[in-house]
């Protein structure tokens, strides 16, 4: 490497070439000077926008990079992106969009700075499908890049019991049930969002942040440093300086995300008893890097790695509580300890990860129990179960923490999307030892694949939590538990089996042998099948038509661009 490393790699195209007078004069309009063209160019991608408590004050973070980037004397440029809002749109058509817009802020992200040629990439992402997205469009651009989470939310607080996001949802069942006066379902949904930060505990955002933090890709501490806190504020300072690391020895996404540091990812991911959408967005996140995840991947790790993380929803705490015990660092210097992750991946602090973690504190298990010894494990293989059988040829994703048992059989309820479950639970029509079945609500379906929050909520809130077990070619949120087993593959809307089961059929879910099966025979599946027709199509235009076109299957990651191999 010369003294002086070539930071502007892409912007001198821009700016270094004569020919470029226009784009050297829009540059000069915006406000550089002579001196500015000779640095390099970062863009800041911020998820930020008003109505969202987990994006409402990326904006604000935004600017705090910007700082940091300037300071570093370098030129950050910043722009927005979209974001969708699960926790307000899960229940409603609009969850529809909340998938999908993954894939719509990686393709924004890899556009603006494919045409404006930036030289390195800092994003700022808030609610769940955000974080991937940014992951996506760094694979693809293969630019340096760093991700600053947001970070998590405090909890709230209503008449002395703490409260999270799921609380709002599980109170809808109880509300239903009559176990909770209108008083206080009110009471609970007006305190259960304090401040800015995604949701608290180990849902899906957490778990991205988390699972991206030990891939490398965030710097150390990023995913469970609470949103308003000051150590956020000073890692945001501090990513411009990460960021020129980067440039000046051209470290690039691909070389950080190698099938080491997703085993990393992943093997955190089960430690922490993460959301079932992890399994969609890694094998996305991977693709993008050339590299292909498949279930038998996560099966594999799932088998050799214990959960170890007491977190909601199934346990007891939030990514507040980690932060107080040392952060996801101190998690992944345990990890390490024990062997279960790789020391010797690149992280974006141009360090390796062992290097990363070597000043994080020890956890203390006599002190706290937030995060278990590996001797004592909450659960001693993972929580997600990769499925197989009649009803999933192309498999599925079971999230079993161990609390709900690991088998379950008993006759079909057959819904055609959640409205009509939560009119069933109303009506009574679900009953203690069904198996729920939610279809139409797949990659294509719904198109979306929309997460099953208020359904799993409303049944946990019921009292049937125990008792009931739900399975659907949608997705889960990573706030659900409960005997849930989701990501079914074939959907119902192509043709998949789960299409073709009626009410009282018997389905067997076995979550030691994997396996997930309706228990009728091939010829009355067949005699069935002869009589299925493909429904229309939900949408006929807008970018719900065009997803539904073009993505692929929940096991290849419902990407939306053709593997090259």
């Amino acid at each position: 490497m010369s003294d002086t490393p070539e930071l502007n790699r892409y912007s001198k195209t821009f700016t270094q070439d004569p020919t470029q007078a226009g784009a050297q004069a829009m540059l000069y309009g915006i406000g550089l000077t002579t001196a500015d063209m000779q640095k390099a160019q970062v863009g800041i991608a911020s998820m930020g926008y008003d109505g969202n408590t987990c994006n409402m004050h990326l904006n604000d973070l935004a600017k705090l990079v910007k700082e940091g980037v300037w300071k570093s004397d370098m030129v950050g440029l910043t722009f927005n992106t979209i974001g969708v809002s699960d926790g307000m749109s899960n229940g409603t058509d609009g969850m529809r969009y909340s998938l999908i817009s993954r894939d719509v802020i990686a393709d924004s992200i890899e556009t603006i700075c494919g045409g404006q040629y930036y030289d390195g990439l800092i994003a700022l992402p808030g609610c769940d499908k955000n974080m991937p997205g940014s992951i996506i469009a760094m694979g693809r651009l293969n630019r340096p890049s760093i991700m600053v989470y947001g970070g998590s939310i405090h909890s709230g607080n209503y008449k002395g019991k703490s409260l999270n996001m799921v609380s709002a949802f599980e109170a809808l069942g109880e509300k239903i049930a009559g176990k909770l006066s209108e008083e206080d379902y009110q009471g609970i949904i007006r305190h259960t969002c304090p401040g800015a930060g995604a949701c608290g505990g180990m849902y899906t955002a957490n778990t991205m942040a988390s699972a991206i933090e030990a891939l490398g890709m965030s710097l150390p501490y990023s995913s469970s440093y609470p949103a308003l806190s000051e150590e956020k504020k000073n890692e945001c300072l501090r990513a411009g300086d990460a960021i020129k690391v980067l440039l000046a020895r051209n470290i690039l996404p691909s070389d950080i995300m190698t099938e080491k540091a997703f085993h990393n990812a992943i093997v955190t991911v089960m430690v922490l008893g993460g959301s079932t959408n992890a399994v969609l967005h890694l094998i996305a996140m991977a693709k993008s890097v050339g590299l292909r995840l498949k279930l038998e991947d996560f099966q594999h790790i799932s088998d050799n790695t214990p959960v170890l993380a007491d977190l909601k929803p199934s346990g007891q705490y939030l990514m507040e509580d980690v932060h107080r015990i040392g952060g996801i660092p101190a998690v992944l210097k345990y990890l390490l300890k024990v062997g279960l992750i790789h020391g010797d991946s690149l992280t974006v602090t141009g360090k390796t990860l062992a290097e990363n973690v070597a000043d994080a504190v020890e956890l203390d298990f006599e002190q706290q129990k937030v995060i278990l010894p590996i001797e004592h494990p909450i659960k001693a293989t993972g929580h997600l179960q990769m499925l197989y059988g009649n009803l999933a040829q192309l498999g599925a994703v079971a999230k079993i923490s161990g609390k709900e048992g690991e088998r379950f059989e008993g006759p079909a309820r057959v819904f055609n999307g959640e409205k009509q479950l939560i009119e069933g639970i109303s009506s009574g029509r679900v009953h203690q030892g069904d198996v729920v079945v939610i279809r139409q609500v797949g990659p294509k379906g719904a198109p979306g694949m929309p997460e099953m929050l208020k359904p799993t909520s409303a049944i946990i809130g019921a009292g049937l939590g125990k008792s009931v077990a739900l399975i659907t070619d949608g997705r889960f949120s990573g706030g659900t538990h409960g005997f849930v087993v989701g990501h079914i593959t074939p959907e119902a809307w192509d043709g998949g089996n789960i299409g073709l089961v009626e009410d009282n059929d018997i389905i067997r879910i076995d979550a030691i042998n994997n396996t997930i099966d309706v228990l009728v025979s091939d010829e009355t599946l067949a005699a069935r099948r002869a009589n299925w027709k493909q429904l229309p199509p939900p949408v006929k235009q807008g970018v719900l038509y065009k997803y539904l076109k073009q993505v692929s299957n929940a096991s290849e990651g419902c990407v939306t661009d053709a593997y090259t191999d």
